[in-house]
């Protein structure tokens, strides 16, 4: 009766993915470069040595900030190699006047801006595929009854991934400034934002030209 999140959406095109892949969130913007960098990353030969060899655009924390309220985001931690090692989901996360901060009892926290998060944007390929396909039952049978909270999310599957040294996740740096709508209030912004890529050249008002 209810969508069960971010690997359920996956696991509906089972049938049609089966070669390496890209997913992102439809409602965010991620730029060209992390497109363009996971792109190369799937078409390369790797040997990780894991199960699974997959890769994830990681975006500085201080790009994905809103101007109007809190956001959650999972911070990544990333070893000298530029693989991943985990992601600590971080919630309510402030854009301030000292830079991204959590506030904890009245007072700041400030948090490195240059650090890395997941914004939901992974290159994976069918390997990572037949691991939904296997484990979806299992989390099916786990949901107490009446739960319609519960979601089988992508960066909690991998992070268990990850731990049990299953799948080895190569981190590739955007430099793109991201933006959503994470509240009404950034429908505005985003829509300005658009529009002065546009006038950059960036992009062309029309995605499409129909004859």
């Amino acid at each position: 009766t209810k969508p069960w999140g971010t690997g359920h959406a996956l696991l509906a095109c089972r049938d049609i993915l089966k070669e390496p892949f890209v997913v992102i969130n439809a409602d965010d913007y991620y730029g060209k470069e992390g497109f363009q960098k996971i792109h190369q990353y799937l078409i390369e030969d790797h040997k990780a040595g894991k199960d699974i060899d997959i890769c994830m655009a990681g975006f500085a924390l201080g790009n994905t900030l809103s101007d109007n309220g809190g956001v959650t985001r999972g911070i990544c931690l990333i070893n000298s190699a530029g693989v991943l090692k985990g992601i600590r989901e971080t919630r309510n996360i402030l854009k301030t006047a000292i830079g991204a901060a959590l506030e904890i009892d009245g007072d700041l926290m400030p948090l490195d801006e240059d650090n890395l998060v997941s914004m939901n944007m992974w290159g994976l390929t069918p390997e990572f595929m037949d691991v939904l396909i296997e484990d979806f039952p299992k989390f099916l049978r786990e949901i107490e009854p009446g739960d319609l909270k519960a979601e089988y999310l992508l960066p909690t599957i991998i992070d268990k991934l990850i731990k049990e040294d299953k799948a080895e996740v190569t981190v590739l740096k955007s430099n793109d400034e991201w933006f959503g709508v994470t509240y009404r209030e950034d429908k505005q912004a985003v829509v300005d934002a658009i529009r002065k890529l546009i006038e950059k050249g960036v992009y062309q008002s029309a995605l499409f030209d129909v004859d």
